[in-house]
């Protein structure tokens, strides 16, 4: 089911919706009905003032009538083509930092309605290296933003920091069939970024045509003991069941993903995270007077796609 927002943003639009209908086949013509009583008993001569009185809408007709066309313009865009998103937490860094406003693209996956979420239209379906939205498994009214890794059928291995994918196949003829594959980095510096004390260190990671920097802090070991455990596979290795996804956080060591809860079932996909529009500065020192979440500057050089 979706969020709450959602929710109410349908059942405003259909409230005014409702009331703006009720009005015009039932209120406004007894209104007019009224009038032209009054005339009747006035003798054909009404004073304009009692006049208008007679048909004028009442406040919330008034109200309703205002506000239908925006919500339902406000709706149908955040529901079926791009709805806004503001990131909370550096579970994606360095792709996307806390403060960074994005566009989800909601049509790129498939198109579902915005209560019940079930599928109107199948359209694509995720790729790998995605930037994906998607319903948390664990608590589904809550939207949750990482990048897709393993499409269904694959093996998927994190095991010392290093990521491994065994691609599934449509034909056991395929080459690349039974393939466990070392996903390439590329170092690109340490210590641009900091986990707690801790220096992390920016690699280029290559899935397939996809490239995108990636955060690891080789001071932190890797928690395996809190993995999500799949019947039948070693601990740091996950293989992905049908109409499933797994997916990872850019931020490797400072991520709970899929290692940890398992897969994205097809059906949570909201959107994949397509564009940038804004990206604040917020106020990171404790002994300031300014509050957090004050914004202090505006990282323009941020606006753009995502990669």
């Amino acid at each position: 089911m979706a969020g709450y927002f959602a929710i109410f943003l349908v059942l405003l639009t259909l409230a005014s919706g409702l009331i703006w209908l009720l009005d015009a086949f039932v209120l406004a013509p007894k209104r007019q009905q009224k009038l032209a009583t009054a005339q009747a008993a006035a003798g054909g001569s009404l004073p304009e003032a009692a006049g208008t009185e007679l048909v004028k809408e009442p406040q919330i007709v008034e109200t309703a009538k205002s506000i239908f066309p925006v919500i339902a313009l406000i709706t149908i865009f955040r529901s079926f083509i791009y709805e806004p998103f503001q990131i909370p937490s550096g579970s994606m860094m360095p792709t996307l930092l806390v403060g960074d406003f994005i566009l989800v693209e909601k049509f790129s996956y498939d198109v579902k309605d915005p209560v019940w979420r079930s599928t109107l239209y199948s359209n694509a379906k995720p790729q790998r290296g995605d930037v994906a939205v998607f319903k948390y498994p664990e608590q589904p009214t809550v939207d949750y933003i990482k990048r897709v890794i393993g499409l269904p059928g694959d093996r998927v291995i994190y095991r010392n920091k290093q990521l491994f994918i065994e691609k599934a196949c449509a034909s056991e003829l395929s080459a690349a069939c039974k393939k466990l594959e070392m996903v390439e980095l590329a170092l690109q510096n340490e210590g641009e970024f900091y986990q707690e004390q801790y220096p992390q260190r920016r690699y280029t990671e290559q899935l397939g045509d996809v490239s995108h920097d990636i955060l690891q802090t080789p001071a932190r070991r890797e928690h395996t003991e809190f993995f999500f455990k799949q019947r039948g596979t070693a601990i740091d290795e996950f293989i992905v069941p049908d109409g499933h996804y797994f997916v990872l956080g850019d931020n490797r060591d400072n991520s709970r993903d899929g290692r940890f809860w398992g897969f994205v079932p097809e059906d949570n996909m909201v959107g994949k995270a397509v564009f940038i529009w804004m990206s604040f500065e917020f106020n990171t020192d404790p002994n300031s007077w300014i509050p957090g979440w004050v914004p202090t500057g505006v990282r323009f050089e941020r606006l753009g796609p995502i990669g």
